[in-house]
Order: structure tokens, then sequence, then C-alpha cells
């Protein structure tokens, strides 16, 4: 495992966050500087690159030049991670997303909701919690995050599809209260809470989502969701109990 710490840290994440394609020296400055780099930031960038080599021919048994060639690669006024037929968590994460999506189109929600399972599970935390962020990171992040709340959104709705509503209440309750204005989240909780007898729960639900999108956005919430709302007012459970995990 490479131990690195501050700039060496936050540049190796951007580095494989897009591997294997090349980022050039003017992102990496960028990210670690924004728009206020030193008088020598090429050279100082340079030096931490070849802080990284080190620290991977250390870790490896190999030369710094072995790493430059094969590994840390300076490429077309940048650099790039080649990490051949080695992986990590991330390229497995999207790969299961995708497998997911297709057993979805076919109907098989058992299978997708094992392989949503699945890539949940490779989350241990939030996204890069031990690296500084600068304006690159801070994107990718974000759109990581994104990932994860689609992919829980599309696991709780094979949930609720196979009737598993009871199991999810938990997990749905504490979402909301982390996103409060995020509509599928808020739709599926109202399913799972009507499902399992807590129709007042449900539509209090709807309340408060309402008014933290009206305090906080200046807008209400959508149609869609107001038709739910509707529905388990009426308690008619056509066409609105699917699992919204579309």
């Amino acid at each position: 495992m490479i131990h690195t710490a501050g700039k060496p840290r936050q540049l190796l994440a951007l580095l494989l966050l897009n591997e294997p394609h090349r980022v050039s020296t003017g992102s990496l400055i960028t990210e670690l500087w924004d728009d206020t780099p030193p008088q020598r930031a090429m050279t100082t960038l340079q030096t931490h690159v070849f802080y990284l080599r080190k620290e991977f021919a250390r870790q490896l048994g190999v030369t710094a030049s072995v790493i430059a060639r094969d590994l840390l690669q300076t490429r077309d006024g940048g650099y790039r991670i080649n990490l051949g037929k080695a992986s990590f968590d991330l390229p497995e994460f999207h790969r299961l997303r995708t497998k997911a999506q297709t057993l979805l189109h076919t109907g098989d929600d058992l299978g997708a909701s094992r392989v949503l399972s699945e890539a949940l599970g490779l989350w241990r935390g939030p996204a890069l919690l031990n690296v500084e962020h600068g304006r690159l990171l801070r994107a990718a992040v974000a759109e990581l995050d994104e990932s994860r709340l689609d992919t829980l959104t599309h696991f709780f709705g094979t949930q609720l599809d196979m009737g598993r509503h009871r199991e999810i209440l938990s997990e749905l309750a504490r979402l909301v209260v982390r996103h409060p204005h995020h509509e599928r989240l808020h739709a599926q909780f109202m399913i799972a809470l009507y499902r399992s007898g807590y129709r007042t729960r449900a539509l209090k639900v709807f309340d408060e989502l309402r008014q933290n999108m009206l305090d906080e956005l200046g807008k209400a919430p959508s149609a869609r969701i107001a038709g739910l709302r509707h529905a388990i007012h009426v308690a008619d459970t056509a066409p609105w109990m699917a699992g919204t995990g579309g």
C-alpha cells in the first residue's frame, strides 16, 4: 500500500480517477493550487511525481525508472497511471452498475438486487475521505456521490418490487434526512411506509419534503410524487406502488 500525504496523495487520487487516461500538467496544477499556483509550480509538481515514483518503487521492490516506464508515466505534457491488468474498486463499481442495469432491463429484479448490493458493498465511506479536494476532485467526488445515490435508489427499487419494504425502512429513514430534497428516496420511503401499515407517516414524509423544498429551493415537489401522495391519501395502490427505481 502506498502511503502518501498532502499534495502527492491529491495528485495520485486525480491520476487514479482518470486511469488509464493522461491528465495534463495544467489540470494537475489547477487541482493542487487552484488559481494561485506557486512561482515554480511545474518544478514542484515534478517533485511530487518523483516522490510518488519512489514510493511505488519502494513498495513494489523495483527501481523508480521501472515505475516511470510502466506505472506512473510521463505522457504528452502530462502524466498517467497505467495499472495494466491490475485494478481498483472504482472501475469494478461502474462495471457492476452496468451489469445491474442490463439485469433490470430484462426484468431480473433478484439478479439486479444482488449485483447492486455487491456494488454498494465496495463503498467503505465517503469518496476520497482522506484526500484534500481541489476543484477537479470536488467535481469528481460530487459525481461519485451521485452515482452511489443512484445505485442506492435502484437497489431500493428492486427491494420494493420484491416486497421487501420492511427491510429497507430504517435505511430509507436515514437517507431522507441526509438528502431532504431527493424525490426518489422520499417516494420510495413513502411506499415502504404505506406498505408497512404506516399511511399517516407516509403522508407526513411528503409534507416534510414539500416544506423543505419550498423553504430551501423555492419550488414544490414534482407532479409525480404529488400523485403518489394523493394515491396514498385515498388508499389507491395503482399505478404508484412500483419501486420507482428508474
